[in-house]
């Protein structure tokens, strides 16, 4: 990841208000009233891992929430040094690089439950997934008891699950919640830590809370769902106008000849593309636009793999000019990031986890 703390001379960048994120981070508590477990995989959504979770720090929480033992050792590198929970399954053979950056392992099944308890403190804590309807990995929760004797150690620090829809009123997640809390109570103690709660829970209702929270997408300035509140905006993406140039009607514009203009018009090509993150069709439907110069221009053909062309009509656009993308132009005017994403066809994380790596993260 490229950080930069001066990347505004660059062709695009990202800027994060790590500000904006603690301040979200303390909304979830406040809500929750519980102890933070953030979510901070897949680089912190794009953010920066070990930038949000150095902001994230004095707020002492209980740990971090990572995809990968990688993701993990980085965090460690960075002197985090707090729990760290590994979500993936664990696989035994990765046991020796668990402990070695003292990361505790996310474990769903017999066998490898059974494995990391034979370590014995050469192991150590671990959280047992029970899958109540995700169907995507853990103990299912009527499998729970037999497991009981199994899981009646100290290694056993906690316990959670995934809702599949905690953003819908359907009831499902009251549904999971009850299958979560029946098999919990088949194990022989109750662990320390019980967590269940992602962005959408933790702001719904204190029900999901129990002893930590998992906020995700909320700390990065989205909304977890319909009908829930969106995070203070944390995330601005901007780019330069590398050429200018004016066409004429009936001249075509990207790969494909996928726009032709109706009447002669000025063509900004912007320095940011599909393989920064940009979805290569986010021209077609005509709605998506940047701001640049204070006013909305749209985004025109194909997208391309490092540029991206708008259609500036009359108004002034010159080479070095900054549009931006997502987040509030100096002029005043917006492009929020439910936006963004929604002309993306994208869900907002899915957008922020794709912005590329060698776009520099500007914190601010």
């Amino acid at each position: 990841m490229s950080v930069s703390t001066s990347g505004r001379d660059a062709r695009a960048w990202v800027e994060v208000d790590l500000a904006a994120v603690v301040e979200n981070a303390r909304t979830v508590a406040r809500v929750a009233g519980t102890r933070l477990l953030p979510v901070v995989k897949a680089n912190a959504y794009g953010v920066g891992a070990v930038a949000v979770s150095r902001a994230l720090e004095p707020l002492d929480p209980w740990g971090y929430g990572v995809a990968t033992v990688e993701e993990g050792a980085e965090l460690r590198a960075a002197g985090i040094t707090g729990p760290v929970l590994v979500f993936t399954p664990a696989r035994a053979d990765l046991f020796d690089a668990y402990r070695a950056q003292r990361l505790t392992p996310a474990l769903g099944d017999e066998r490898t439950i059974a494995a990391w308890i034979a370590r014995g403190a050469g192991g150590g804590a671990f959280h047992l997934e029970i899958d109540t309807g995700m169907g995507r990995s853990g103990v299912r929760w009527d499998d729970v008891e037999p497991l009981a004797d199994l899981l009646d150690t100290p290694y056993l620090e906690g316990c959670y699950t995934q809702f599949h829809s905690a953003e819908r009123n359907d009831g499902s997640a009251e549904a999971q919640l009850e299958r979560f809390r029946l098999a919990v109570g088949r194990l022989a103690r109750r662990p320390a830590v019980l967590h269940v709660a992602n962005s959408a829970a933790a702001l719904k209702d204190r029900k999901f809370a129990f002893d930590a929270v998992r906020p995700g997408v909320y700390l990065y300035g989205g909304s977890p769902g319909e009908g829930l509140p969106e995070g203070k905006p944390v995330v601005s993406v901007r780019a330069r106008v590398v050429a200018v140039r004016r066409v004429r009607a009936g001249d075509s514009v990207s790969y494909n000849a996928s726009w032709t203009a109706t009447c002669d018009t000025t063509i900004a090509t912007l320095g940011i593309g599909y393989a920064d993150g940009l979805r290569r069709s986010l021209g077609r439907s005509g709605e998506a636009r940047v701001l640049l110069g204070g006013r909305p221009c749209p985004i025109i053909g194909l997208v391309t793999m490092d540029l991206t062309m708008v259609d500036v009509g009359d108004g002034p656009a010159a080479v070095g000019d900054v549009a931006t993308l997502v987040g509030s132009a100096p002029e005043g005017s917006t492009n929020t990031l439910e936006q963004f994403a929604t002309w993306s066809g994208a869900l907002q994380r899915e957008f922020l986890t794709g912005l590329g790596a060698r776009l520099p993260r500007i914190y601010q």
